[in-house]
């Protein structure tokens, strides 16, 4: 007699990422995530009790496991000039994966649909927050290294960083190849003089 299979709510979780990442919150329907998840109705109230609970428990997984790596690429270089460019390189890269979506999950989610939504409105934005901070940090202490001078603004930098790279999901997904974003990103971090 054959083992029965275990449910696995993070593989769940991370198929329904998948779901809401390739479609967007409102286009994924029950019947996608149902299907990805592969549980039924019932069970799918019983642990995540709505979609909306379910998406921002996406948003959660998102955060956690997939903007990591960003993250590390950003904060791990030893200067703040190559773990801005690392961070770039490391989207570039994930943009590049056949099996991933040309949009950023967050950046998808800075969405009327979204926004409205009373709970995931204050996750994201407290995560754009956080993004930013981390930003803030690195050219913080990049300042306080001499790495920029006294007069270099920023939190102005860390501002436009993060308006770009929330419009370069925009942009990727239907208007720019690889290369083009690529020039774009050395220009604008040479404009800001990173």
């Amino acid at each position: 007699m054959g083992r029965k299979l275990e449910f696995s709510q993070e593989r769940a979780l991370e198929r329904a990422t998948r779901v809401f990442w390739a479609k967007g919150y409102v286009s994924a329907s029950m019947r996608d995530l149902l299907k990805a998840m592969g549980i039924g109705e019932g069970s799918f109230y019983h642990l995540f009790g709505s979609k909306k609970q379910l998406y921002l428990e996406c948003l959660k997984y998102y955060s956690n496991v997939l903007i990591r790596r960003r993250v590390e690429a950003l904060t791990t270089a030893p200067s703040a000039r190559k773990g801005i460019r690392a961070f770039f390189r490391t989207v570039l890269d994930e943009l590049g994966d056949p099996r991933t979506p040309r949009v950023c999950l967050l950046a998808q989610s800075l969405s009327a649909d979204v926004m409205e939504e009373s709970g995931l409105d204050s996750y994201v934005k407290e995560q754009m927050r956080g993004f930013e901070g981390l930003f803030t940090e690195q050219l913080k202490k990049a300042k306080r290294s001499g790495e920029w001078p006294a007069d270099f603004p920023v939190e102005l930098t860390a501002e436009i960083l993060v308006t770009y790279v929330q419009g370069f999901f925009r942009v990727v997904q239907t208007l720019k190849t690889r290369e083009q974003m690529c020039r774009q990103v050395e220009a604008l971090l040479k404009g800001l003089r990173l």
